[in-house]
């Protein structure tokens, strides 16, 4: 089974550097160290970790701002690591899709559990993006082939069964999909 890559950021080497050797020995692979937020949404686009472990108080561009971009741009889940805790910031954390938040100081028990748990909800929460778009391209050609049947039954005569026939045929015998003969058959009806 391949090692999980994370990429770690703090603003401060020393917490980077204990950081790093702590999740190494719970036989992780760090793939990338930052110490501001500009350079971690870098690091993280180039590298495309399993997880960013990341402060919020950091140079440039503070954790939250840099866990929006990297949900937005569905690099990586973000975990935050951080001493501070008080509700704005965790409201801030929710809203920008961060994935989980552990308060300093940690328990070396507490991050195997908490990379875990972040890492599968991210999952979960791709599969369901895929799901979504996948049943907007559905909708989208069922309402081209619609379409479609409507123009075939209007200027040929046929019943629905047999447009939608004829639409899987010219789909199957040119192997195009049937969206596509549905967008040429409206694109020919227009001119």
């Amino acid at each position: 089974m391949p090692q999980t890559r994370l990429v770690i950021a703090d603003d401060e080497s020393i917490i980077r550097m204990n950081l790093k050797e702590t999740l190494v020995s719970l036989g992780y692979l760090v793939v990338g160290e930052a110490g501001d937020g500009v350079s971690v949404i870098n690091l993280a686009r180039e590298l495309r970790p399993d997880l960013v472990l990341m402060d919020i108080k950091m140079p440039k561009l503070d954790g939250i701002q840099a866990a929006r971009i990297l949900t937005e741009e569905k690099i990586a889940p973000v975990l935050l690591l951080t001493a501070y805790s008080d509700r704005e910031l965790v409201e801030r954390a929710k809203e920008a899709g961060v994935v989980n938040y552990i308060v300093k100081p940690f328990r070396e028990a507490e991050l195997l559990p908490a990379i875990e748990i972040a890492i599968a909800r991210y999952q979960e929460f791709l599969e369901m993006d895929r799901q979504v778009a996948d049943l907007k391209e559905t909708l989208e050609t069922r309402k081209l082939v619609e379409r479609a049947k409507g123009i075939l039954m209007d200027t040929q005569g046929l019943k629905e069964a047999e447009a939608f026939r004829k639409i899987q045929q010219l789909s199957m015998n040119t192997r195009k999909s049937m969206k596509e003969i549905a967008q040429a058959i409206l694109l020919a009806h227009e001119i």
